[in-house]
Parts: C-alpha cells; sequence; structure tokens
C-alpha cells in the first residue's frame, strides 16, 4: 500500500467544511492494523461536528468512527487478526495509566475516552482506508455481515447504556424519545429482550413510519400526542425513558412523563450548549433518578453479542431506515438524514 492513494472525506474545523480529498493510504506501525472500509456510518456526533456545535481536533481530520471492514496489512506485533479478517473497530481506547483507566473506566480519562476517539481526534472510516491500534480491532463471527459490523459501535454504546439503565423489569412502561437510528436500535434491543409495554415518540412523520417497519408493534406516536394523552390521563405515564434525540425539550417532557420512581436514561448526544430545566422538587417528590451514557467502555463484546442474538430480523439496513452512499455524495447523505428522510446514512466505501 505504500505510495498508494485513497478517497477521503476530510473536515477543516478552522473553515468549517468538509471535503473529499485524495491521501496517502497509510502505513502500519507494529501495533496497527489497516483496514480497508467497507461501510462506515454517519452519526449524529458527526453532524454536530460539521455544523460545529461538538469539539473535535482542531486540524484536518478524516471522520468517521462507525465502520467495518477487511484486514489489508498488520504491524509485526499484531496476533489477534490477520489479513482477510472481515472486523469492526472500537474507536474508543484510554491512556491505561490514570486513575479512571485502572478502574476500568477509560471513557473517563481525560486523554483517553471521547477525546482520542478515531474518526474524531484522529483519522477515521470516511476513508477507502484506515489504520487503528490492535487493541481496538475486533474479528466479526462469520455469521456477522459487514453491513452488521458498520453497526457494532453504536450497538456497544447502547449495551453500556442497557447495562446503567438496569434493570428493566419485563413488562415495564416504556418511552423512547427520538427515532432516527438510536431510537429504532432500542426498540429492537427492547423487543428482542422481551418487553412489549414501549412507546416511540418521534416529531418526524418520515421517521415515525421508519419505526411502525420494524415489526415490533410498539406504539409510535408524536410528542404531541403523547401531550394530549397526559393531558387527559394524569396517572398515564412511564417507567423508564430513554431519551435518543438528544434534544433539551425533548429530555425535560420525559421527565414528567415519568411515573414515581421512574428512571431517565439520557442517551443522546445533545450539543454542548443544550441546558435543560429540572425542579428538583419533582425529582424529589417523584424519586426519579437520571442516568447518563458516555460511549462504550469495554461493551465491543457485548455488543456483538446483541448483534448475534439480533441478527437481520432486526438489523437489516432497509428496515431500520438506513440509506447508504458513496463517499462523492456525502452532501446529499447529511441533507438527507438532517431533514430525517431516513433513519441514518451509511457510506458504502467503493474501491
Amino acid at each position: 500500500m505504500v505510495n498508494q492513494t485513497m478517497e477521503a472525506l476530510q473536515f477543516n474545523s478552522k473553515t468549517q467544511t468538509l471535503s473529499l480529498v485524495t491521501e496517502k493510504v497509510p502505513s502500519v506501525k507494529e501495533n496497527e492494523v489497516l483496514v480497508k472500509v467497507a461501510y462506515s456510518g454517519v452519526c449524529g456526533t458527526d453532524l454536530h461536528i460539521v455544523e460545529g456545535s461538538f469539539p473535535c481536533t482542531d486540524q484536518p481530520v478524516i471522520l468517521g468512527h462507525e465502520f467495518s471492514g477487511t484486514v489489508t496489512a498488520v504491524g509485526s506485533k499484531v496476533t489477534n487478526v490477520k489479513v482477510g479478517d472481515k472486523v469492526a473497530v472500537d474507536p474508543n481506547s484510554g491512556c491505561n495509566t490514570c486513575g479512571p483507566c485502572s478502574g476500568g473506566q477509560y471513557h473517563y480519562c481525560s486523554t483517553g475516552g471521547i477525546n482520542s476517539t478515531i474518526g474524531i481526534y484522529c483519522n477515521g472510516g470516511w476513508a477507502q482506508y484506515c489504520t487503528a491500534p490492535d487493541t481496538q480491532v475486533y474479528k466479526l463471527p462469520d455469521n456477522i455481515a459487514l453491513e452488521q459490523g458498520a453497526l457494532t459501535e453504536p450497538i456497544s454504546c447502547l449495551s453500556h447504556g442497557w447495562d446503567r439503565v438496569q434493570p428493566i423489569p419485563v413488562g415495564s412502561s416504556i418511552l423512547i424519545t427520538g427515532a432516527g437510528i438510536i431510537g429504532n436500535l432500542w426498540a429492537c434491543l427492547l423487543h428482542v429482550q422481551g418487553h412489549r409495554k414501549v412507546t416511540i415518540s418521534e416529531p418526524l412523520e418520515d421517521r415515525r413510519k421508519i419505526a411502525e417497519k420494524l415489526g415490533t408493534g410498539f406504539q409510535v406516536v408524536s410528542p404531541a400526542e403523547l401531550k394530549k394523552q397526559k393531558e387527559k390521563d394524569p396517572e398515564f405515564g412511564f417507567d423508564v425513558a430513554i431519551e435518543c434525540s438528544g434534544n433539551g425539550r425533548a429530555m425535560e417532557d420525559a421527565l414528567w412523563m415519568l411515573n414515581c420512581g421512574g428512571k431517565l436514561c439520557v442517551f443522546g448526544v445533545a450539543s454542548p450548549d443544550t441546558r435543560v430545566s429540572v425542579s428538583p422538587y419533582h425529582l424529589y417528590k417523584q424519586e426519579i433518578t437520571i442516568i447518563a451514557v458516555n460511549i462504550n467502555p469495554f461493551s465491543f463484546p457485548k455488543a456483538l453479542g446483541f448483534i448475534d442474538s439480533m441478527g437481520t430480523r432486526y438489523l437489516e439496513y432497509e428496515k431500520l431506515g438506513i440509506k447508504t452512499f458513496p463517499l462523492k455524495q456525502h452532501k446529499e447523505a447529511l441533507e438527507e438524514l438532517k431533514k430525517g428522510s431516513i433513519a441514518k446514512a451509511i457510506f458504502k466505501v467503493e474501491h
């Protein structure tokens, strides 16, 4: 691969521009793996980065932190994967020396975690090739296709959220706010775990239609319809609310929808400038628990287990509202995602 070139989508935070560029295919160091990218997702965080409302490196960087592909080269000390393996890449790691890392909580690391993410602080998977440390590369089981492998990172975040919000007894009433890809994946995860009393709230009609096609039988409503239901019956509410939109108003509304002893899981990533108004008296009176979720510490293996259990019954792209685009159609991909006509955009990387 030495001296060969590749196409990539590079973001410049100083000019706030995303451009299709030609770069050299990166070479591998002794503990690195070179991945020929197959599928690379567009995350809501990526939209925030491109619009300038979420921090990233101040140097030009190739975005993309959700991707799968095939190993094409390995460093001299790499033993966990080999050339030809199908893999997914965990973009997050820690420094392995600080207190949080030593305690198994690298997502709190001041230099690692979200502060060193592949595709945010160093070159990522919106490219034909990407390198990653061997410790962050996971071989996909034979029964998991590269399409589903590209969902490993977001599902690994769900896995961490799943652990954080437990217990959720089967029979609990659950609200999901936001029917983008994260809300849809939460719906699928809850369904495969046996939950049936789930309501999905989404303001955009196109996304409500996608959520209805998931085949879960869950109630799908607009926030206005949900509000009317609460006004009509003050006793109407939920035991758990999983906020997937990153919208401050949605978080506030979800809090007021909770039953006594309810839990709010703040899962969607909001802009750093978003603020939420909370009544401490209401929290006290209802004994509400608020749980936040930060990335995916050590949850990639669990995510692969979830993908195995969900399979194509839940993780088929069209059913989830996922549309694929080549890298050269990045403007169309981001625009459709912003409009909400699709739940997620994924780059199907051509070679």
